[in-house]
């Protein structure tokens, strides 16, 4: 007598979302040349696959047995639905753009720490590579780009945890450029924390306290506003890692972050229509 149970679940996502990951995965498969009938799954159970591990964080173990496929091939479809998705993410300029066209006020630029459980990578000087000091564990640094309400717009490359936002920020090509661009253009300045002090004139950073001395009224005022501001930037951060328990520790080679974090994006988009 068999001792496994097999019950029924819901996917809590829109069927239009998974639908539109269908159609990318039939399109890679004609790009690739794959012969009708030599897959395990069709692209839509492909995409079910590749949508349960980002909304639910389901193990590998248990989509490869759901799908009564190896754990191999499981891997490979999952990445291969991360990289799909990943290609749709809007890059900086067209997501300034569109910051533009809805005549945004402001941004919000934010990093955050995604959790990596791999083990420690020796770094420069003999530090632990992916170790966040800040956050006491291991994690990717990805920087997020978001409109005044909060909705992520953009997200940057991953960067090892040990960096600080203003390091990873200056290693995103055009970023601080771009972002410069948009301030002289339409009067779009960047609003973030103290962490990316002194880095563009496109950026708004609270006063810091001087050394032996007490910020004036007018300093004071300045970073309530600035702060009450922008602390609707974790709106951006906490969207992405509620929404997506896949997020909340990533288990598969850390330098797959960034991809992943983009994946994540789109189908953030797709199910708030504002995926274009």
């Amino acid at each position: 007598m068999s001792s496994s149970v097999t019950y029924t679940a819901t996917l809590e996502i829109h069927r239009e979302t998974v639908e539109y990951l269908s159609a990318l995965l039939t399109a890679r498969r004609t790009e690739l040349g794959t012969r009708s009938g030599t897959r395990a799954l069709s692209p839509f159970d492909h995409a079910v696959l590749v949508l349960r591990w980002f909304l639910d964080g389901t193990r590998i173990r248990q989509l490869a047995a759901d799908n009564t496929i190896s754990r191999s091939t499981a891997y490979d479809y999952l990445h291969e639905g991360i990289d799909v998705l990943a290609a749709q993410a809007s890059d900086l300029a067209a997501a300034l753009a569109e910051a533009k066209a809805t005549e945004s006020g402001h941004l919000n630029l934010d990093g955050t720490v995604i959790r990596t459980d791999r083990i420690s990578t020796p770094g420069p000087n003999g530090a632990d590579l992916w170790w966040s000091g800040k956050h006491k564990h291991h994690g990717g640094n990805i920087q997020v780009l978001s409109d005044p309400s909060g909705f992520p717009l953009w997200t940057s490359h991953v960067r090892p945890g040990r960096e600080h936002d203003t390091t990873c920020a200056k290693a995103v090509e055009g970023l601080l450029p771009l972002l410069e661009r948009a301030a002289a253009e339409t009067g779009h300045l960047t609003l973030t924390d103290l962490g990316y002090e002194n880095l563009s004139p496109a950026i708004r950073t609270p006063v810091k306290k001087p050394k032996n001395a007490q910020l004036t009224d007018e300093q004071k005022a300045y970073n309530q506003v600035i702060r009450g501001v922008h602390a609707i930037a974790e709106r951006a951060n906490s969207l992405l890692k509620t929404t997506f328990k896949a997020l909340r520790r990533v288990s598969l080679d850390p330098w797959r972050i960034g991809a992943i974090v983009a994946a994540a994006l789109v189908i953030l988009r797709l199910e708030h229509g504002r995926h274009t």
